[in-house]
Formats: C-alpha cells, structure tokens, sequence
C-alpha cells in the first residue's frame, strides 16, 4: 500500500526556507563526517588486523563476521528497541559509546606498543552491536525530516554523500596509515563520532510512536512478530529483502577477501590500497547520481533488475587482477560493484519509506536488516574459510559465482513483471 507516514505527518519540522529542513541538513552534514571516519577506518582496521597483529586470513574472516554479527544477534528486536527508547538521545549515546570503543585501539598501542586479535575482536564485536541500534534508527529518521515527495532525492542524496565519503575518505586512510600508523589513523573515526553526537543533539526530538491503537501486541517479540509479519507478506519487500541479503553475502566475503588479495596476493602498499578502496567510493557516487535518472527513464523495478543483472559481471573483474595491472582491474571491478549496489540500494530504501506506515517502520526496517545484513558475517567467514584452503584468488572467483543471485531472487519475484515498483503493471 501507498500510505504517507505516520511518523512524517505527525511531526515533520516545519522548513521555514521553502526547500528542505534546515534539519535535514543538520543530520546529512553529521552523518557525512561521521561516515568519513568510517571509511578512514576502513582502511586503517584490517591493516591494523594483517600488520600490526599479524592476522591470519581465518581471523580476518572472523574479524570482518564480528563487525556485522549484531544484525543476527539483536537485528530483530533492534526496531522494537527503537520505538520504545527516545529516537535522538539514542542515537547520541550509541555514537559516544562506539567512539570509547574505537579509542581504546590505538590507546592500547600506544600504551604497550601491541595489538591482539583477542582486542580487536570485542572492540569491534560490541561496536557493531552499537551499530546496530544507530542505524536502525538512524533509517527512521529520514521520513521524519522530509516529504514523501523528496525521499526518492534525498535518499540519491545521501547515498552521493556515501559515495563521495567512500571517494575521499580511503584514500585519505591510506596516506595517513603511512603517516600515523594504522592503530593511530583510528582517531579520525572517533573524532568523526564526537561530532555526529554534536550534530544530532542540535536536530529536533522526533516523535516516538507506539504500536498502533488497533495492533493488540504489547510484548517486544509480538511487536517484532508484526514488522517481521508485514516484510514477509508484502510482494516487493520480500524479494527486495531477499535481494538485498544475496548482494550483502557478496559483500561480506569481498570485506574480507580485499586486504587479503591486495596485501598478500598482489603485494600492494597502504597508499595504493586506500585509491582502491576510494574506487568504490567513485562507482557508489555514479550510481547515486544516475539512479533517480535511471528509475524516471526505465522505471524502478526494471532499475533493480538491471542492477542485479550486472552485479555478477562486475564481480567478476576482481580475481582477474594481476601484480602488473592489479591496481586499475581490481578499482575497475570495484567501482561498477559499488555501482550496482547503490543502485539496487536507493530503489528499495526509497521503496521501504513511501510505502510503509510510520508505526512499522522502526520494525520493517529492522526485520530487512536482519536478514539482509545478517548474512553479511557469513559471507564473510566463508570468504575466510575458503581463502584459507585454496587462495585469496580462488575465493574471489567463487564469491563471483555467489553474485548470481540477486538476479535470481528477482526474476523469481512480482518485480519481473512491474515497470515501477509501486505500480503492478
């Protein structure tokens, strides 16, 4: 169904310039710094992991897993969680604890000149947990800041904003691995923390909404049964979702495959493996920039399929880089990945905004993370585990075969047939 959101119509900020909400602003402009440390630590982590803790590739599967386990672990109740605690103050102390936790890296480098897998580990296990709730609620923020009218715009908006972040923000990991280290690079992130905790205690205190009056269940799991309930029983947002966890499997296992393949395969320094990780940053700002374009041209459905057709292709460039040429194949392949993951990315989101009531949203939400980003750590253990028995190489070429997928999953699906995913003809 197309319903406006309850949560937009109660209580969205009035925008006294005629355009978007100064508010929204606000919140882009923390999530932007935010999102530059994060693509610092990028970089800088699994550097960190391979050279300053001498990871094997087991453990650097295990690492890459545990930063995304708590979509398996509390993905689900993570929307019950949200609708029940207030949205803002939430949000500012998951920013201020995940800031303590990454201090205590380099603090402990500094401190005894060491890292240990047993460190990094829970640092990076109980931040994801973090994580979790953030952006969880930080998905259902974005209709309470704009109209219906502007969620196609200011989803492609902010998925150009993660895209030019991604551009800057490895390459600027890279230099300043070789200039701080990689334990002591972390200090971006936790400063990129601080700030979005800053800039979010200065947006307004979005409503906090309740089951609705006629949804008889009170109880966390009956409140996560009905989210859950409507995911599964929507025509689109179950294959959207299904879609969405066969890419992020893909993902997974290139997180961890990546500084495996560039440092030990192909032999490259932290200076080239940052201009290789900003590739992903370019092919995510093209496809943000094409897709509303695309989705007004062709229609949304026939964008995703087109994404999903794509995606295996593209994957596919990444294990033919060689030690010669490794740097422009490997950026090439993972610029047009990122490309059709935005793509796909931005039709769905947008999808899940206008659609769903703002009552479910926390809930929806949180149910298609939990599938979608909870196969995220399996995908990458997978990745670890076959990198160990065969080569980093070898696991690329089977995790090209994985990105099959999401182009099965949607022709399979009502989204063959439809021109616009709102529209069933």
């Amino acid at each position: 169904m197309a319903t406006e959101t309850r949560l937009a119509a109660a209580a969205r900020p009035a925008d006294e310039s005629g355009g978007t909400s100064r508010w929204f602003w606000r919140y882009f402009y923390g999530s932007t710094v935010s999102r530059v440390g994060d693509t610092v630590t990028l970089v800088a982590l699994p550097l960190a992991a391979v050279g300053l803790a001498h990871a094997t590739s087991l453990e650097v599967g295990v690492l890459a897993a545990a930063e995304l386990a708590g979509w398996i672990a509390i993905g689900l109740p993570a929307g019950a969680l949200v609708q029940r605690l207030p949205l803002r103050g939430t949000q500012i102390a998951m920013d201020l604890l995940r800031a303590a936790l990454l201090l205590s890296i380099p603090l402990a480098w500094w401190l005894t000149g060491r890292l240990s897998m047993a460190q990094l580990i829970p640092v990076v296990l109980v931040n994801g947990f973090a994580g979790v709730v953030f952006d969880v609620g930080n998905s259902t923020m974005m209709p309470f800041l704009v109209s219906r009218q502007e969620l196609t715009r200011r989803n492609s908006l902010t998925s150009a904003s993660q895209a030019a972040t991604q551009l800057v923000g490895p390459s600027l990991g890279g230099v300043l691995v070789q200039a701080m280290g990689a334990a002591g690079t972390l200090v971006v992130d936790v400063a990129s923390y601080v700030v979005s905790a800053a800039v979010l205690s200065r947006v307004p205190r979005p409503p906090r909404h309740r089951p609705a009056e006629d949804e008889p269940h009170t109880t966390v799991r009956a409140s996560v049964r009905v989210g859950w309930n409507y995911v599964v029983e929507h025509p689109i947002l179950r294959p959207a979702m299904l879609d969405a966890a066969a890419l992020n499997f893909v993902c997974g296992a290139i997180t961890t495959l990546t500084p495996l393949f560039l440092v030990r395969t192909l032999g490259l320094h932290a200076a080239a493996i940052g201009l290789i990780y900003a590739s992903e940053g370019l092919g995510s700002l093209i496809g943000a920039t094409l897709t509303p374009r695309l989705s007004a041209r062709i229609g949304s459905a026939r964008s995703a399929l087109l994404a999903a057709a794509l995606f295996p292709m593209t994957t596919a460039l990444l294990p033919l880089a060689t030690s010669r040429v490794g740097t422009l194949v490997f950026a090439a392949g993972n610029a047009m990945f990122a490309m059709t993951v935005v793509v796909s990315s931005i039709v769905f989101r947008t999808h899940r905004h206008a659609e769903t009531p703002g009552e479910l949203l926390p809930r929806v939400m949180a149910t298609v993370r939990f599938v979608s980003w909870g196969v995220n750590p399996l995908g990458a253990l997978a990745a670890g585990v076959v990198a160990t028995v065969t080569s980093p190489r070898e696991a690329l070429w089977w995790t090209a075969a994985a990105a099959l997928l999401p182009a099965l999953i949607l022709t399979a699906s009502p989204v063959r047939s439809r021109r616009d995913l709102e529209n069933p003809i």
